[in-house]
């Protein structure tokens, strides 16, 4: 992983409790499509890698299900285990996942939501294979932003601000993608020769932000974070008054869920 990279995923840890707050959770129907397709019993123990605070530990939790939570950031698993007090059966542990001492055949689910993408792929799929037990699986999920009609052509036109006033973005804030464009991630997994058949779901949805809201969830991303204070500040103005005068104080953005489940070989 490149210095940079290192430091990217640590940014998350600064804005905790506005992640907490705005970043998108995950459909309800995926939790019970990640129970039936991994057949986990309702014993089976669950390793998080990347918990974040909790946002789909939470809905596991309800489950009943036994966590181990694996959180590279101290703010962020604290912030979780707030969110986890009602539930005796989830342990968060603040640590990164390649520095965790593996559990192995401990565990019949491996979950991983929005935080998989953060890892060195040649580690983190053999250290997942270990602490599976020998019928356990693999759940990865992730949020991305797609195209939606509701938009209205927002996302398109806020490009030239960030092409005139963050243009270091750029290449991570490009128009969203149709649905169809969306990344795979089969074949990555595949190609480990660790997993057997997989399942490819996805779901689709959207969501409403206000200026201020907006604002608020741009800056749990990790490249919005870094902007020096000055940049910041005059990008994110520009941003809310194109919501405030050109789309009535309100803006919707296009989310499709895709959810990777397969059992260990």
């Amino acid at each position: 992983m490149t210095d940079e990279r290192s430091q990217l995923r640590t940014t998350f840890d600064r804005v905790a409790l506005l992640y907490d707050q705005l970043r998108p959770g995950y459909p309800e129907a995926l939790f019970d499509d990640v129970v039936t397709l991994s057949e986990i019993t309702p014993d089976g123990r669950i390793l998080e890698i990347g918990c974040g605070t909790g946002q789909a530990t939470v809905p596991f939790a309800r489950r009943g299900y036994r966590i181990l939570c694996i959180e590279l950031g101290e703010n962020l698993a604290t912030v979780a285990q707030k969110n986890l007090t009602a539930y005796p059966q989830v342990e968060v542990r603040n640590i990164a996942f390649e520095d965790w001492v593996t559990q192995e055949n401990a565990f019949d689910l491996v979950i991983s939501a929005t935080a998989f993408h953060w890892l060195d792929p040649s580690i983190a799929y053999k250290k997942t294979a270990l602490a599976l037990t020998s019928e356990g699986a693999i759940a990865l999920f992730w949020n991305e932003h797609v195209h939606s009609d509701a938009s209205n052509g927002f996302f398109e036109e806020v490009q030239e601000l960030y092409q005139s006033l963050a243009p270091q973005l750029v290449k991570d804030d490009e128009p969203p993608l149709r649905e169809q464009k969306v990344p795979n991630k089969t074949e990555e997994i595949q190609q480990t020769g660790l997993f057997g058949e997989l399942v490819y779901r996805s779901y689709r949805w959207d969501a409403t932000y206000n200026s201020a809201s907006y604002l608020n969830l741009l800056n749990t991303y990790s490249g919005h974070i870094n902007l020096d204070r000055i940049t910041k500040a005059r990008f994110f103005h520009a941003i809310a008054e194109l919501i405030n005068t050109k789309f009535n104080g309100q803006i919707t953005k296009g989310y499709l869920t895709t959810l990777y489940v397969a059992h260990l070989l």
